[in-house]
């Protein structure tokens, strides 16, 4: 049966949580007394859906059930888990508390605070240790990181239990094991955006350049290797010493005013709008969050390929379900496997305006690949001296992608023995194919350059799918000669 997390507060972030939630196979509870809140929460669930799923190399779960509450009470009943993302105002969330608290005691309850600390929020409570900040970062359905930060009154398994929780549902628990105001992410990016309103204001740059130079420059390293280890390769051979004994005494220069406050004014409120205004305002925020969730899908795809920062993250999560499927004894029944998630890129299309023929083969080698490694002959298995060597592959063009066109792989396995492997690979938009692969493949001793029996675990995996999938009916593109009329 599946567990049931219910959302407090369905604005950006909260329903950036029910999306997290729900597309990892909890029911999920919303309450939010805004006229407004069920559809901005189908929005980000529309958004989410369109991404979170092309970051998994194996299938999604079946998606959960998602309720609107007409009372906190309602949403709270026999949930396994609550997370409180309402307005930052305190008196506001103990009053929160103290109604969740009333029907669920011992619920655990994470807040998405970004500023305050756990032993505040827990002031008056009724059961304070079950309350702990766990504050997310937006897009929440995409971005791993959670702060999960406890105070004295939280019990060291309650924190446990909360941070396997959001490893569920893919997320990566950084337990702040002393808290803080703002806890450590928002600490930074305070400093950042203080010194960024002093540039702007006294004329240095504009909105604009600001974040060129972020996005150009050390934005990009800081999202793959953060900021410590950034400086540590600055430093070269000679390391991080170096490093601090070169760039130390800059921090006596008076570079920055980060312990200073521009005044917050209208005349500044008026100057920021309007320069992000010029720079961004020909896209709507909706357009603005697809743009942002498409580049974030290709920068973690990048970093997952590398099992490197946020990448690993993906991969354990990843691991953990494939194990889980593999142990349910159910992977591959009643329907052939989704196994990829594509988008059709700028750099797929062809002087027709549609998907070139190379990128068809390309999705279903995608598929194939996503599916090997759900049955164990993944860069581990390769690097052990064996691997699946395609021998023949047909493919057919039934339709047109064009650029943008969200594409999803699915795998159905035709036939299997010790040594070959039969598949039929289709390529859906809008679920209808686009295209179909056809593929023989053969598994190999890569020493010995000869086929060979598949290790015994690669096959405990694959043969229960196998036998799941003769009860599927036969393709009827099956077994197609190059040419064949349609009958």
């Amino acid at each position: 049966m599946a567990r049931k997390a219910a959302i407090i507060g369905g604005g950006v972030i909260g329903g950036g949580w029910a999306a997290r939630f729900l597309l990892n196979g909890w029911d999920v509870a919303v309450f939010d007394p805004d006229p407004q809140a069920e559809r901005k929460i189908s929005e980000v669930l529309a958004n989410a859906r369109a991404s979170l799923p092309a970051l998994s190399d194996i299938p999604m779960p079946s998606e959960g059930l998602l309720s609107f509450a007409g009372t906190i009470t309602e949403a709270v009943e026999g949930a396994d888990y609550v997370q409180e993302s309402v307005s930052e105002r305190l008196e506001l969330k103990h009053r929160v508390f103290a109604q969740i608290q009333q029907s669920a005691p011992n619920v655990l309850i994470g807040s998405s605070t970004s500023g305050f600390k756990p032993s505040e929020l827990q002031e008056r409570a009724a059961n304070p240790g079950s309350i702990f900040v766990a504050h997310p970062f937006n897009p929440v359905y995409l971005l791993p990181l959670a702060e999960v930060v406890p105070s004295p009154q939280n019990p060291p398994e309650a924190v446990e239990r909360a941070k396997d929780i959001l490893r569920d549902i893919g997320m990566f628990p950084l337990h702040v094991r002393k808290e803080i105001d703002a806890h450590i992410a928002d600490r930074f990016l305070e400093a950042v955006w203080r010194e960024a309103l002093w540039l702007v204001k006294d004329g240095i740059a504009t909105t604009e350049e600001i974040d060129e130079a972020i996005r150009m420059g050390f934005g990009l390293r800081w999202g793959q290797m953060g900021l410590f280890e950034t400086y540590r390769v600055a430093g070269g051979e000679a390391g991080m010493k170096h490093f601090m004994a070169q760039f130390g005494p800059c921090l006596q220069w008076p570079w920055t005013k980060l312990t200073d406050v521009p005044e917050f004014n209208d005349e500044l409120v008026d100057l920021i709008a309007g320069q992000s205004d010029a720079q961004s305002g020909h896209h709507t925020i909706r357009e603005l969050e697809r743009i942002r969730d498409s580049n974030l899908i290709g920068f973690l795809r990048a970093l997952k390929d590398r099992n490197w920062g946020a990448g690993k993250v993906l991969r354990a999560h990843d691991d953990k379900r494939k194990a889980a499927l593999h142990a349910e004894g159910k992977i591959g029944d009643g329907a052939p496997l989704v196994m990829a998630h594509l988008r059709v890129l700028p750099g797929w299309i062809d002087y027709n305006g549609h998907m070139t023929e190379s990128r068809y083969l390309f999705a279903g080698s995608e598929t194939c690949d996503n599916f090997l490694r759900l049955i164990g002959a993944d860069m581990d298995y390769v690097a052990g001296g064996h691997s699946y060597y395609t021998a023949e592959s047909h493919v057919m063009h039934l339709d047109e992608a064009k650029l943008g066109d969200a594409l999803t792989g699915t795998v159905q396995v035709l036939g299997a023995d010790e040594k070959r492997l039969h598949l039929f690979l289709s390529i859906l938009k809008d679920g209808a194919p686009v295209a179909t692969v056809e593929q023989i493949l053969l598994h190999v001793d890569m020493k010995a350059g000869k086929s060979c029996p598949a290790a015994p675990e690669v096959l405990a995996k694959l043969m229960p799918i196998a036998e799941a999938h003769k009860a599927l009916p036969r393709p009827e593109a099956v077994g197609r000669h190059v040419g064949q009329r349609k009958s």
